[in-house]
This record gives C-alpha cells, structure tokens and sequence, in this order.
C-alpha cells in the first residue's frame, strides 16, 4: 500500500493512505473509541476483533475516557504493540466545541505516544463514521493538529492517516495541500 501523499513534518514523515488499519505493523493504532471504551461498530469493532477478547478485557479496567482525550492499551493480537483509544465528539451542527474536542483526541493521542517512547501511530478519520462529524472538515482538524503537534513529539518519525476509503484519502490530501504541507 503506497501512500498517496506524504510530507515531512519536524522528524515525522506523514502519509496518507487507505488500507485497513488493523494490518499496520506500527508502534500503536488509534482507535475510535466511544466514551465507554466498549467494542463498537466501524473501526472500533474492527480493531476489537483483530486484537481479540484480552483487548476488551484491559479496556474494561480503564474506567472510560472522556470526549476529546485517549487512553492507551496493548495490541494483543494486532500487528499493532498497542491501541491508543481516542474519544471524537458527535457532531451536533458545529456548536458544540465539537472541533476543539476532535482536535484533542489527536493531539493528546500523539501526546500518549510521545510518552511512551512509540515511534510510529496510524490515525483512522475519528468522528467521520456513525458520529457523523463533516469528513472535510474533520480531515482539516486531523492534518493540522497532528503538524503542530509533532513540533512537541520528537519520538515520532512516522505518522500515517489510514483512510478507509479513496474519498476519505482524497480530503486529507486536499487538506494538507490546503495547509501548505507539501
């Protein structure tokens, strides 16, 4: 899988691609978690299935995860050594906080990885699914937040906005032309 852009950003190099997250051989994948931690639907329920039951397990003694933070687990059985699991907000028609809360789930995401000393994240678009939140828009909070945020994370050197689909690839790489990335 040959990303479709990639840019350099600090020590990162940044691609998009679209693949299914759960074959990604990186230091964590992220997941777009619900606030409960509890296996879902999309990419959460794909996730859970790839890692197996031990994932749910570990989730359980977590004690949630509030809208716009992460908390992290292992992988289990996914090429992935661990799951960082991001809480997006449900759109609600934008005047909710809902873009700083989505802001948040990837800057804190990456926070966690630079903690724990991970090199490598895989993104999937959070909140773009089920909680409805304008793909184009969530694709510009994504892309934006994650290059300034890895101003902060020197750990990092690879980062990879795993796109479910051509059209949701197609809007991250607008979005980093927009910002001027590449």
């Amino acid at each position: 899988m040959s990303p479709l852009l990639s840019f350099t950003r600090g020590t990162a190099t940044c691609d998009i691609l679209v693949a299914d997250i759960t074959t990604l051989a990186v230091d964590a994948i992220v997941n777009a978690a619900n606030a409960r931690l509890q296996r879902g639907g999309g990419v959460d329920g794909a996730i859970h299935r790839a890692a197996g039951p031990q994932l749910q397990a570990e989730c359980d003694t977590l004690g949630g995860c509030p809208t716009g933070s992460a908390k992290i687990t292992r992988g289990y059985r996914l090429p992935a050594k661990h799951v960082i699991h991001a809480v997006g907000p449900v759109w609600q028609g934008g005047g909710a906080d809902e873009d700083a809360l989505l802001a948040s789930c990837y800057a804190t995401a990456l926070d966690l990885a630079a903690a724990h000393d991970l090199a490598s994240i895989a993104f999937p678009a959070i909140s773009t699914g089920i909680y409805a939140f304008p793909a184009e828009r969530a694709a510009r909070i994504a892309i934006g937040t994650v290059a300034s945020a890895l101003d902060r994370a020197p750990t990092i050197t690879r980062v990879a906005f795993c796109c479910f689909s051509d059209a949701s690839a197609d809007l991250h790489v607008a979005a980093a032309r927009a910002l001027k990335l590449v």
